[in-house]
């Protein structure tokens, strides 16, 4: 795998940045992508329907900037996931306006796919072996890691080593807090539990905690949105493939969307996508590599 180091850059061609559509329907996002023509992937139920209904419905978070986030106001989708479903949209024939996104809580994943809510379903959504048991997976498309964000001038975390004596926040009962406890990395009266990331994100800002965990993905939307005030460490410690969520046994679907997604990794798309989202944040990405089945 090759790391790039992340600048800022203009997109370009079918990656152009736009501003368009109304909230919760067509074209919420930030880009512009050509939607191919002609597609076939015989053998696909799902794909099948969208194209009997003349649209895809696109399962994604609402609440992780950066990655999956819908603008309070003007009610548009942007951030890495919904750029990454945008693309598999228009390589499977969908152009912007044929695209309604829907957000699903991580709770309800599963069931969205089982029922056929969405047709699939791009949010920080780690591929392992029980969802396989009730899903399938296209990729990954990203690969995080649990790592930590602290403020910019603090260069005395360093990684998970350096967190003794340091204030930790995450979310309540949350895997990363889960770990950071099991293993030891802070003294219990240092770890701050809040509802969501946003929470931490404040105490951060406001110095009541040292470093905030979770998926560095997630850390870096909120990075990129104050890259002069925070800062990812970049020592990811533990491994989270980010997947695109399928009905289970919709094999050529999944085949094809891998197909897209390898594409998009060798031939530049993949990185003018990081570039224009997480890219912000300042902070290295490593290509994913698919793992198919």
């Amino acid at each position: 795998m090759r790391v790039r180091t992340l600048a800022v850059v203009l997109l370009a061609g079918g990656l152009a940045l736009t501003a368009c559509g109304k909230e919760g329907g067509p074209g919420d996002s930030g880009t512009t992508q050509q939607a191919a023509a002609d597609v076939k992937v015989d053998g696909s139920a799902t794909f099948e329907k969208m194209k009997n209904r003349g649209k895809v419905v696109i399962g994604v978070k609402e609440d992780q900037p950066g990655l999956g986030y819908k603008d309070p106001t003007s009610g548009k989708y942007t951030g890495f996931d919904v750029e990454i479903a945008k693309l598999v949209a228009a390589k499977l024939g969908f152009s912007d306006d044929k695209i309604e996104y829907k957000a699903i809580a991580s709770a309800g994943r599963e069931q969205a796919l089982i029922n056929g809510d969405v047709d699939y379903y791009v949010g920080t959504y780690t591929i392992n072996a029980k969802r396989k048991e009730q899903v399938g997976f296209a990729g990954p498309y990203f690969t995080a890691g649990q790592d930590l964000l602290v403020a910019k001038d603090d260069n005395s975390i360093t990684g998970p080593e350096t967190l003794k004596g340091k204030k930790v926040c995450s979310v309540t009962g949350s895997t990363p807090i889960q770990k950071v406890k099991n293993e030891g990395l802070t003294e219990p009266e240092n770890i701050v539990e809040l509802q969501n990331y946003s929470q931490c994100v404040t105490q951060l800002q406001q110095g009541a905690v040292d470093a905030v965990t979770t998926d560095d993905a997630i850390l870096k939307g909120y990075a990129a949105q104050e890259p002069d005030k925070m800062k990812v460490v970049g020592k990811p410690f533990s491994n989270e493939p980010y997947g695109i969520g399928l009905t289970k046994d919709d094999k050529p679907l999944r085949d094809k969307i891998n197909d897209i997604l390898d594409e998009a990794i060798k031939g530049g798309d993949w990185d003018k996508v990081y570039d224009a989202t997480l890219g912000k944040s300042g902070s290295k990405a490593e290509k994913p590599v698919l793992d198919r089945y």
